[in-house]
């Protein structure tokens, strides 16, 4: 029966090892049942973020907590798939779980869909963006020269309409910051390698002004990315959880953080204020949610932790190019 079945079903022990391995999960990996049989479940994911991940799950599972995930399994060709996972335990009442079934939903090419359609829309929105500083924003400063221009001619000729001539350039000037932060809230990463870390650097310093947290930013060694839309979505992961914690938990120092990791890069959001007593893993809130389904669109997740011995840590890793 369910090698009948269109989902992915693997039956696990308690110790994780494979004890059926449906027909769907031999084609999607690439694995025979008869290769798989007896091993642990997250040795099959030759990539240790994706192996740690799966292991992580089912650790939760043994202690009671079933929850939902995504994570990609890399098969035996070397391309990746990412699978939705969801779990059940089979309790027997004295002993404990007596076995794992884990079911998963092949969602790869629903989410190259997703990424298209964001993709087409992120670069249309910078081509927005664009046209608003190029285009507008060059055309009403035009328009602010040439009105104090008339503003001089009327003040030196003391006519009575120099005060008004006076406001309409406050006014025009006014539309032309209106006009900038319209642009830089549709392209907040310009292009360019270096251009998530100068979003970031501004980002901070904004936050500071605007919210008076002290708010760094920390990047030892230059991060290059190239993916003007990976670079975008890191920035909104970061923007969110900038947010979330002056929100909610009313730090008093915040801390961005770039950096290299052994398998790509990392950029990790920390705060010292009341910090989160448990995160949700069926039901979390809006923002956590929008997080990470960012992350999912760069092919990684999100972690979300309580710090010690307070504040929140957040941690997106992120694919980088060698």
């Amino acid at each position: 029966m369910l090698d009948t079945v269109g989902a992915l079903v693997v039956v696990l022990s308690p110790s994780g090892n494979v004890i059926r391995f449906n027909r769907m999960c031999e084609r999607i990996s690439g694995y025979s049942f008869d290769e798989v049989r007896g091993k642990q479940f997250w040795d099959l994911f030759p990539v240790a973020e994706e192996a740690e991940s799966v292991r992580a799950l089912l650790q939760d599972l043994r202690a009671g907590e079933a929850r939902t995930c995504e994570s990609d399994w890399t098969t035996r060709d070397g391309s990746r798939r990412r699978i939705a996972w969801s779990n059940t335990v089979l309790p027997e009442a004295t002993w404990g779980p007596t076995h794992v079934i884990t079911t998963g939903i092949d969602i790869t090419e629903r989410k190259r869909m997703e990424s298209a359609l964001l993709e087409i829309s992120g670069r249309e929105q910078r081509q927005i963006g664009q046209d608003l500083h190029d285009g507008l924003g060059q055309h009403l400063t035009g328009i602010a020269f040439m009105s104090k221009v008339l503003e001089q001619q009327l003040t030196e000729s003391e006519a009575a309409q120099a005060p008004h001539a006076a406001k309409i350039v406050r006014l025009v000037n006014d539309a032309i910051h209106r006009t900038r932060q319209l642009a830089r809230g549709l392209i907040p990463v310009f292009s360019g390698a270096h251009g998530l870390m100068a979003a970031l650097q501004q980002w901070a310093a904004e936050v500071e002004d605007l919210f008076h947290v002290p708010c760094r930013f920390d990047c030892a060694d230059p991060i290059l990315i190239t993916d003007v839309t990976v670079a975008t979505h890191l920035f909104h992961v970061a923007q969110e959880a900038v947010n979330n914690a002056i929100k909610h938990g009313r730090p008093e120092h915040i801390v961005l953080t770039l950096s290299r990791t052994r398998d790509g890069g990392s950029l990790r959001i920390e705060d010292d204020g009341t910090g989160i007593a448990e995160v949700p893993s069926t039901q979390p809130g809006l923002g956590l949610r929008i997080m990470s389904y960012r992350a999912s669109m760069i092919g990684r997740s999100l972690e979300v932790h309580r710090r010690l011995p307070r504040g929140t840590a957040i941690c997106c890793r992120f694919p980088l190019e060698r």
